[in-house]
């Protein structure tokens, strides 16, 4: 159970960095190393773009922290490979679809991202809307000059911000829905659904509603939420919307209890007068099925993962339950079009469930790589084999449950065939999310700030 970060000095949002520390996929690190790197001249860090563009000086103190084994930076290893910060550091953000279009590869790419920020005590708290774009790729192909200048500008970055009561524990988009709803977990231990459609209009069109109003939102003004729930005993870090059943929403906290949501009128929500009863201790992640709107999976400190169907009473809601690891169970994510469920845990391991044989307790695979803790796990959007896990080992791994042990001479002792890549460079990682929309292009938040990648093996 590995939550909170270090709070960071608030920075200007909406900056975009050069290109961050990452480990070479031909020379992977040991799973005890906790490498940062170098990079080369001609990607030094020590500059950052803010939104006009302009370049400023700053320091680099995150290699004073690293202090690691030196590394190269390998741009061959990425398609595309970009940094961006949003202020005050993000413990938990998400991707809001656009309507421009499923399956798009072509570069430049542009995507849009929803954060809460956990700033430092005493400080504002916001939620940071984000319209990343002109994302080029940054790969060099064999006999391109990689100091020409095509005449192409550099990646961009527009933000609209709302005041946020506390620190945002945990952020998730709704799916599905005629509005651009998002939930927040306080750390007041408040739930949160807002409404963001304007906000998002405003990335694209940043005079819509006048001058005064949109240079409010841009600067992060106050607004009530839709709706807010105060019910739970303590703060939580479970959230999920369900994907098949528009505004369903399911919430749990850090004393076992778990609640769903179902939605009203406009604007309204109705919460369960009583928890689902299962978990003995803190609830970590939720995930609901893809398939089935009723049916969700939680992971909890008490070591398991459950199965629950909301239609059943409180008391009866779990229908199956597995002693999943051997400590505390961080994080779980359910396959898009596969019945499989991955879930992380404390002690670095990762495991493959096949929910057809869930109630036998025995994992279909599992991977002792990470270090530290698993931070967040996530199951890829246009490959079912694939998925990725960060770590508190400062690492980001992308997996492929395709590939089988050969025997060959090119296995490295101690990593698992079914590791495909490490992207490393960010401090004290602490969630991920593949693009819907962008097939390989994955998105991880840190204490250093964001990182926007699709990298040449998936």
């Amino acid at each position: 159970m590995l939550r909170s970060i270090p709070h960071a000095r608030m920075r200007n949002p909406a900056q975009f960095l050069p290109h961050p520390f990452h480990a070479r996929r031909d020379e992977m690190a040991s799973p005890s190393g906790d490498s940062c790197g170098t990079l080369s001249d001609s990607e030094e860090m020590g500059y950052e773009e803010d939104i006009e563009g302009k370049l400023e000086s700053s320091c680099d103190s995150r290699q004073d922290e690293c202090q690691p084994e030196e590394m190269d930076h390998e741009s061959s290893a990425y398609h595309m490979l970009h940094t961006a910060q949003s202020g005050a550091p993000c413990l938990s953000f998400d991707i809001i679809r656009d309507s421009l279009g499923d399956g798009r590869t072509s570069f430049p790419l542009t995507c849009y991202v929803m954060g809460g920020t956990q700033a430092q005590p005493g400080r504002q708290n916001f939620i940071v809307l984000m319209k990343l774009y002109n994302l080029v790729r940054t790969l060099v192909e064999d006999g391109e000059d990689d100091d020409e200048d095509d005449g192409e500008e550099g990646p961009q970055m527009e933000s609209v911000m709302i005041q946020h009561t506390g620190a945002v524990n945990r952020l998730r988009v709704a799916e599905g829905v005629q509005r651009n709803l998002v939930a927040t977990w306080s750390e007041q231990g408040t739930v949160s659904v807002w409404d963001t459609s304007r906000h998002v209009i405003l990335l694209d069109s940043p005079s819509v509603g006048g001058a005064e109003a949109s240079a409010a939102c841009l600067r992060g003004h106050q607004e009530d939420p839709l709706y807010a729930f105060s019910g739970h005993q303590a703060k939580g870090y479970g959230l999920a919307w369900s994907p098949t059943f528009p505004g369903r929403l399911a919430t749990g906290d850090c004393t076992k209890n778990i609640y769903i949501w179902e939605p009203k009128e406009e604007g309204v929500w109705q919460v369960g007068p009583n928890p689902l009863v299962g978990h003995t201790n803190s609830v970590e992640d939720i995930q609901w099925s893809p398939n089935e709107p009723s049916v969700l999976a939680t992971c909890s400190v008490d070591q398991t993962v459950r199965i629950w169907d909301c239609r059943a009473k409180a008391e009866k809601a779990c229908m199956l339950t597995t002693n999943a690891h051997n400590t505390d169970v961080n994080v779980i994510s359910w396959n898009h079009s596969e019945p499989l469920l991955v879930s992380g845990a404390d002690d670095g391991s990762l495991k493959i469930w096949d929910l057809r044989q869930f109630g036998k307790g025995e994992a279909s695979a599992e991977f002792q790589y990470h270090s530290g803790p698993v931070t967040s796990v996530e199951w890829a959007w246009h490959d079912s084999t694939v998925f990725a896990s960060s770590g508190a080992d400062h690492q980001v791994v992308q997996w492929d449950l395709a590939v089988e042990r050969d025997g060959g001479n090119d296995e490295v002792e101690g990593v698992p065939p079914q590791l495909l890549f490490i992207h490393q460079g960010q401090r004290e990682l602490k969630e991920l999310h593949w693009h819907p929309q962008l097939p390989g292009v994955l998105i991880t938040t840190a204490l250093s700030g964001f990182n926007i990648f699709r990298t040449i093996s998936v």
